[in-house]
């Protein structure tokens, strides 16, 4: 009785952290020079970031906590 109390306690915070993430929206990639660039559109602003940048962003992390400035639109 107790695992069944704690799997499904488990799989409500699973689903909490879930619905408490940002949606990351990849709207355009790059190829240059052997660099991989994104275009990403979070809480309806967009940026330019790095494969490395994007993992971190899918992972929950905002674009504040990483410092990035949205992209001008040119």
């Amino acid at each position: 009785m107790v695992s069944s109390v704690t799997s499904q306690n488990s799989k409500r915070a699973a689903v909490r952290r879930a619905l408490g993430r940002h949606k990351v929206y990849i709207t355009a990639q790059s190829f240059s020079a052997g660099a991989y660039k994104a275009r990403v559109l979070i809480d309806g602003e967009a940026y330019w970031v790095d494969e490395f940048r994007l993992s971190q962003l899918q992972q929950g992390l905002s674009p504040a906590e990483l410092e990035l400035t949205p992209a001008t639109d040119d």
